[in-house]
């Protein structure tokens, strides 16, 4: 009579290097270890079902043990007693596992991770074109089959986004989607992009809105009615005249004093930069509660949650904008429509207001850390003189003169600027948690 296995005889067997061995196991019949020439040790399960012999694999020795391997086997004995082929539902479920695989692989959102991964962070603006993948595609598309995704959907896409008014944001999003899509065909995911022949929603005139001076008094109301953040992250883009991600990404350790310095993986160019901060702009600061995060390592400024900087910022220019025309409609006793305007309009509303004040277009473009025009060429590599003074008495004169345009009763130039001590607000304990999460 074959002896019982246990542990020990099983450790104890060696393979044959040439053929494959079956051990049974006296103690359930159909049960056997499998030795196979490469050392490996397999359980599984001869039975019949419907009058046909039947194999059932169980699992690998020692990772399934002798009372494991019984089990198993018991429970797809019981199994077949019931009218059940325990085999035939074992390659079905490892069929639809592998069909869900394949579905999960497609799918937009995974392609556009791998994107990102593979191509996208090793580019400066790859930060840029994932935000805005994720923003429209993925809010879209991203749980569809990549190979669901048609000419027309493109073309919808961007028609959808070009009749919110950003016609701009969806002709970059269509440059953005050819290189995504162009990705996948290279990659052999996709046979042809469909978004080839697509043309761009719109011809982009080149922009030149500037804020009126009674444009600038009603926003800086709008944004005192709006309170955090973007009252006070709005005034800082019109007062420093900085892009709009580097304003929104301000941390507290990047100031120092009455200095703002911007490090070169934090601008456009790549180009560190230090701004003055006004004593406005200092103001507008001080004022700002902060909001921490224990489990963050950078405390933003303009922020909501503590661990991420603010966003949505089609949504909150939409607020200032709104805030703007009802001020304006009460001021004027009418009903005022006020042209759009967007976020990269305050910047250029600054610069025209620094060359109104007589501020020199060289300094204007150190304010602004643009490389163009007087600021290039030769003179770029030979000119290492920052501005840093000159800069700073713009900025003041700049800030001056929108508290001039905002009337602020022409208090005393001591009571204007007494900044109060910053207050730091700790978030709640569900907040925590969420932070932490």
């Amino acid at each position: 009579m074959a002896k019982v296995l246990t542990t020990s005889t099983i450790e104890k067997m060696k393979p044959d290097p040439v053929k494959r061995i079956e051990v049974p196991d006296p103690a359930l019949i159909g049960l056997y270890l499998a030795l196979h020439p490469s050392g490996l040790k397999t359980w599984a399960l001869r039975y019949r079902f419907d009058g046909k012999p039947k194999k059932l694999t169980l699992g690998r020795w020692p990772i399934m043990g002798i009372s494991d391997a019984r089990k198993a086997a018991s429970e797809a004995i019981e199994a077949v007693q019931h009218g059940d082929d325990p085999s035939a539902e074992k390659q079905a479920t490892k069929a639809a596992k592998l069909k869900a695989q394949q579905e999960e692989r497609n799918k937009v959102k995974t392609l556009i991770e791998q994107f990102d991964k593979r191509h996208l962070s090793a580019l400066r603006t790859g930060k840029t074109v994932r935000r805005e993948l994720d923003r429209f595609v993925v809010a879209q598309w991203g749980d569809r089959n990549i190979h669901e995704i048609t000419k027309r959907d493109v073309i919808d896409l961007l028609d959808d986004i070009a009749d919110s008014g950003r016609v701009v944001s969806a002709n970059r999003l269509r440059s953005y989607l050819n290189k995504f899509l162009n990705w996948l065909v290279e990659r052999d995911i996709l046979a042809m992009s469909p978004a080839t022949g697509v043309k761009p929603v719109a011809k982009e005139a080149s922009r030149d809105r500037v804020l009126t001076d009674d444009e600038v008094r009603w926003f800086w109301q709008a944004c005192d009615d709006l309170g955090h953040p973007w009252g006070p992250f709005s005034k800082m883009l019109l007062l420093t005249g900085q892009r709009l991600n580097e304003v929104a990404q301000m941390t507290e350790a990047e100031i120092t004093g009455n200095v703002w310095h911007l490090s070169s993986d934090r601008t456009k160019n790549r180009r560190a930069h230090d701004v003055p901060l006004s004593n406005l702009a200092q103001s507008v600061l001080a004022k700002i509660e902060r909001i921490r995060c224990r489990s963050s390592n950078v405390q933003f400024i303009f922020t909501t949650t503590g661990r991420s900087p603010v966003s949505g910022f089609h949504k909150g220019r939409h607020h200032i904008a709104k805030q703007m025309e009802a001020i304006a409609s009460k001021e004027r006793r009418t009903t005022v429509e006020i042209p759009k305007w967007n976020f990269h309009d305050l910047r250029r509303t600054a610069a025209t207001g620094m060359a109104r004040l007589g501020v020199p277009v060289r300094v204007t473009e150190a304010v602004l850390n643009h490389v163009s025009g007087t600021g290039g060429g030769i003179v770029a590599i030979y000119q290492r003189h920052d501005y840093a003074s000159e800069k700073a008495e713009a900025l003041e004169k700049w800030s001056q003169f929108v508290m001039d345009l905002i009337d602020m009763e022409n208090p005393s130039p001591q009571a204007r600027f007494d900044l109060p001590n910053r207050r730091t607000v700790r978030l709640d304990d569900a907040w925590e948690q969420h932070c932490q999460s």
